[in-house]
């Protein structure tokens, strides 16, 4: 039977080029009755999201697509949280340690940090240089009593060559001279992206690997853990990335790229859905709108072009513009009031206008900025007195950045907006008023912070986003 799986990471919002590797593998898997699978790859400790793992399950909901198998349902293959797999882990590197295929690696992060540095100099590609496969039986074993870290490394044969084929693209070879070998136990005894995948996979029985094609470089060390385990390798389909209209990678800083932000801003699921359909060219050429269904009945894998395709925002808007229209009123109001207009927003909202409202006609005048799509406010709004333009931006740039890295709360927004007007010489005052004029386009809001919590996150770093976007690409006056 087929089997195949998307296996996001929880460490943020659930990512628009998640749902478009998921709808890939749902349509693989429903044409040719196979199962679905969905796993948590949650073994990257450092940026772990407690809320994100939840957020992923209701994104993809939200857009139609269920899997047969996954931590939330259940399955044969379970657990389906990586987190809850590391004895299977251990086993796994165990055996490759007892085989020669991996070996203990006991460096400091200053020795590599030198060798990466004589590296560099030398013009040599960035590799591990083996040192700790040579080191004795014996040696290993009294690091290991002296109670030194160290890290499970696959041994990449030197020299050597691996040969993979990819679905789309046909035989892929790659020269061992450019696999480095690559850390497959951390020495939190958490495993890496590579070992927890090929382990997983196997276990799992998955019989087609589909996923982006930035992990085609990737691909050698799997193939080559696949051999050194004796296990059949799965099929591997790369698909292409989507792109911005520049060809590059679609990233946040051009694109919302938060599945969370396109609900909350007030996109139908099957409008995203057919858009992101559309990627790949998949589709047959004469057909732009459509559902699900007829995605899995019409869309063929063969047909996907292997240049990247575009997520032109543009046309987002006007596919979601087509299906708002086609709705009856009814429906149409049902969206406003399960998205813009929810009772849990405006629950959220009543209390911050209402200590300054005198009519309720004035609602609109107090509140209007939590409902707009685009807020564009003139310099005289954003510009701090004594401060250039080129100052602000710098500082904006900078909000950006911690206001990333913050909890979305209220007193973890205040810390990070203070702690910025400390670090780089404004006021307080100066740095608040601005994402005051950012967010509301005002210069006098309801409370800031707490409109900031509404307004939510996707939505709220979305605008600092276009903020700069469009005062960076303005003209000097």
């Amino acid at each position: 039977m087929v089997r195949v799986r998307i296996a996001p990471s929880p460490t943020g919002d659930p990512h628009v080029g998640t749902a478009y590797i998921a709808l890939l593998n749902y349509l693989f898997a429903r044409q040719r009755g196979g199962q679905f699978i969905l796993r948590i790859e949650d073994t990257d400790r450092a940026r772990f999201v407690a809320a994100s793992e939840q957020m992923i399950f209701d994104a993809l909901r939200w857009l139609g697509l269920e899997w047969d198998e996954g931590p939330d349902v259940g399955g044969p293959y379970g657990p389906y949280r990586q987190s809850e797999r590391s004895e299977i882990y251990r086993q796994a590197v165990d055996l490759l340690l007892a085989s020669g295929r991996a070996y203990r690696c006991f460096c400091t992060p200053e020795r590599l940090e030198e060798m990466r540095r004589a590296q560099s100099a030398a013009k040599l590609p960035p590799r591990y240089d083996k040192t700790c496969l040579r080191l004795a039986p014996g040696e290993i074993a009294a690091r290991q009593a002296a109670g030194l870290s160290w890290v499970a490394r696959l041994n990449v044969p030197q020299p050597g060559e691996t040969v993979f084929r990819d679905e789309l693209r046909g035989e892929i070879r790659f020269d061992h001279a450019n696999v480095d070998d690559q850390i497959l136990l951390k020495s939190d005894g958490f495993p890496t992206y590579h070992l927890a995948n090929v382990v997983d996979d196997h276990a799992m029985a998955i019989t087609d690997v589909i996923r982006a094609e930035e992990w085609i470089s990737s691909t050698p060390k799997h193939v080559l853990l696949y051999q050194a385990f004796g296990w059949p390798a799965p099929r591997f389909w790369h698909m292409p990335l989507l792109r911005n209209s520049d060809k590059s990678k679609i990233s946040k800083r051009k694109n919302p790229v938060s599945l969370i932000y396109y609900r909350q801003a007030g996109y139908l699921p099957q409008a995203l859905l057919n858009f992101l359909g559309l990627m790949g060219g998949g589709m047959p050429a004469d057909l732009e709108k459509f559902t699900l269904a007829e995605m899995v009945e019409k869309f063929q894998f063969e047909r996907i072009s292997l240049g990247g395709p575009v997520f032109d925002l543009e046309k987002l808007q006007w596919l979601n513009g087509v299906y708002l229209r086609a709705l009856a009123p009814d429906e149409f109001l049902a969206q406003l009031q399960a998205t813009v207009f929810s009772s849990e927003i405006l629950r959220a909202i009543v209390p911050l206008v209402q200590e300054r409202i005198e009519t309720l006609a004035q609602f609109g005048d107090l509140a209007d900025f939590f409902f707009r799509d685009d807020i564009a406010p003139p310099p005289e709004i954003w510009l701090p007195k004594k401060r250039t333009p080129a100052e602000t931006l710098k500082i904006t740039a900078l909000m950006l950045e911690a206001l990333e890295a913050a909890e979305w709360s209220h007193a973890a927004l205040e810390a990070a907006l203070r702690d910025l007007a400390a670090a780089q010489g404004w006021t307080a005052k100066e740095v608040f008023m601005l994402l005051r004029a950012i967010l509301t386009g005002k210069t006098a809001s309801p409370p800031l912070l707490e409109s900031a919590v509404v307004l939510g996150r996707a939505r709220g770093l979305d605008r600092i986003r276009r903020f700069l976007a469009r005062e960076k690409s303005r003209p000097p006056a």
